[in-house]
């Protein structure tokens, strides 16, 4: 059996700042600190590797029970980080504080637990700690019962009722958000957009959800933050950014509105933000999605967003937006000069990065070498996306993927295994629910011009390929493929024969001046 990695994965986790309380609170302890020469052994190796352990160790008693003082080294490192945070969130504090409660009623101390129940109630409310909250309550009641034995009747128990109804309506109402919100998310995350009209009726269904598209029905600050999410969420799955940017916008503001609700939701607001920077990028507005690049790597200096997990999602997400923002406007080489910058400050966050943030890094990297003409290094990272079996995480990225795929090999001109690439992107279409007609469009003339050597042959039916694919790009669902590969670009530079990024380059400009006259006039 392969030896578990997950202690070697939590030392590893650790700062120096951990590191050093967790030795300082063993120096503590008397007797034999064994688990302090593991911790060691394992802090040092850069791989684990457990018969290094125990060819360290041979001859030690506790290497005959291992894996007891691995799983004892284990929960003394958990133990000193429940200690490290204990005073670092408002739920480690409000935890402490109903500990502290339910010790001192042990001890028929009421007078005193009352003050605790008190000052935490001070606490839970501002940040709606509706839980920490409800049970607070709960032992105001029990101490109202004391109170009534000793004769004291100053409490008013209806308010106490009242209030009681009022946080378990709002721990409701906020529980039906979330639900709303999971069912949302995991359309996002498995396909990034909506695919197909069962998708489309469900995030339809979603937004006209009464909690959703009601007014006033959120009962809280929490819930009116997620209730704005959601909204941009839905509008963003369907690529409707301008809705999509008022919505996180609004989240934004709420949020900024009341910083100790911001503060203890670090990961809504920083993915807020995310979403913003993508309606930006989508808008060409590059200036604004450049100075909110800097204000979310900012954040790691406020209180609440100094974690390891806001630090993992603020490196990844601005990064592939960065590359993505490199990608729309045509300066491919400075994307894989962003590269060589992305691969050295990842090594800090080894282990840590999602899958799907590892997925889009490789597509990146791909369309990034692409750009520049390196068609082999991009179909290395390709081949790396296309390898992973994975049937539920952005099938997005892995649909287009497969075009990026064809596209490599049609310009390394390995024709013969491209027609049975084409086979095997048709044969995925088909099993997935995709409504894309431009995929099979493509892949059409792909098939086409792959076939032909003469020059003026696949000058025409590019041409055709231009029109046919202008045409489907008119369509809203159909210009999903942009957010991948600029399709029209490469379209443009085999008309033109000129570079793809100078191609990009070209379209943007016309398009801003299209844009520019629309105004004008």
């Amino acid at each position: 059996m392969k030896p578990s990695t997950e202690l070697f994965k939590l030392i590893k986790s650790l700062s120096k700042s951990e590191k050093r309380f967790f030795k300082l609170s063993s120096s503590l302890q008397t007797g034999e600190k064994n688990y302090l020469k593991i911790f060691d052994c394992i802090d040092k190796q850069l791989i684990y590797d457990e018969e290094a352990l125990k060819k360290e160790f041979k001859g030690e008693i506790f290497i005959k029970h291992f894996p007891s003082e691995k799983n004892h080294l284990y929960k003394l490192i958990l133990k000193s980080l429940r200690s490290f945070y204990s005073e670092q969130s408002v739920s480690s504090l409000l935890k402490q504080e109903i500990k502290n409660i339910e010790i001192l009623f042990s001890k028929a101390l009421y007078k005193e637990c009352e003050k605790f129940v008190s000052r935490a109630k001070k606490l839970a409310e501002p940040y709606e700690k509706f839980y920490y909250w409800y049970e607070l309550i709960s032992w105001q009641k029990k101490l109202l019962e004391e109170a009534y034995e000793e004769g004291e009747f100053s409490t008013n128990l209806d308010e106490l009722v009242e209030e009681e109804e009022l946080v378990v309506s709002k721990l409701r109402n906020l529980a039906e958000y979330q639900v709303i919100y999971s069912k949302i998310n995991l359309i996002f995350r498995s396909g990034g957009f909506t695919r197909n009209n069962e998708e489309q009726k469900i995030v339809e269904s979603i937004a006209n959800y009464h909690l959703i598209n009601g007014k006033n029905t959120a009962l809280s600050t929490r819930a009116t933050s997620i209730c704005y999410y959601i909204k941009g969420l839905c509008a963003a799955t369907n690529r409707d950014y301008e809705s999509s940017f008022q919505f996180f916008n609004r989240t934004k503001e709420v949020l900024n509105q009341n910083p100790q609700i911001k503060e203890d939701s670090p990961q809504r607001y920083v993915m807020t933000l995310f979403h913003l920077l993508r309606c930006y990028i989508d808008s060409k507005d590059f200036d604004k999605a450049t100075d909110l690049v800097n204000e979310i790597r900012q954040l790691s200096t406020q209180k609440g967003f100094n974690s390891m997990d806001i630090a993992v999602r603020i490196f990844t997400n601005t990064y592939n937006q960065e590359l993505h923002m490199l990608h729309v406007r045509g300066e491919m080489q400075q994307s894989v000069d962003l590269l060589e910058i992305i691969d050295k400050e990842k090594k800090v966050y080894e282990g840590k990065i999602s899958k799907e943030q590892e997925v889009t890094f490789l597509y990146n990297q791909a369309y990034s070498y692409f750009g520049v003409e390196n068609y082999k290094r991009s179909l290395s990272f390709i081949n790396e996306v296309l390898n992973d079996n994975e049937q539920n995480l952005r099938q997005d990225i892995y649909g287009f993927s497969r075009l990026l795929n064809l596209i490599l090999h049609y310009e390394l001109e390995n024709y013969d295994f491209l027609e049975y690439a084409i086979k095997s992107t048709n044969r995925y279409l088909s099993k997935t629910k995709r409504n894309y007609q431009i995929e099979s469009v493509f892949i059409k003339y792909i098939r086409k011009v792959s076939k032909v050597a003469d020059s003026s042959t696949k000058l025409k039916i590019f041409k055709e390929m231009e029109v046919e694919v202008d045409a489907l790009l008119n369509i809203h669902q159909e210009r999903v493929i942009l957010e991948f590969f600029d399709v029209s670009a490469w379209i443009h530079s085999k008309i033109h024969k000129i570079s793809f990024d100078k191609s990009v380059k070209i379209l943007l400009k016309d398009e801003k001046s299209k844009k520019s006259t629309k105004i004008i006039s």
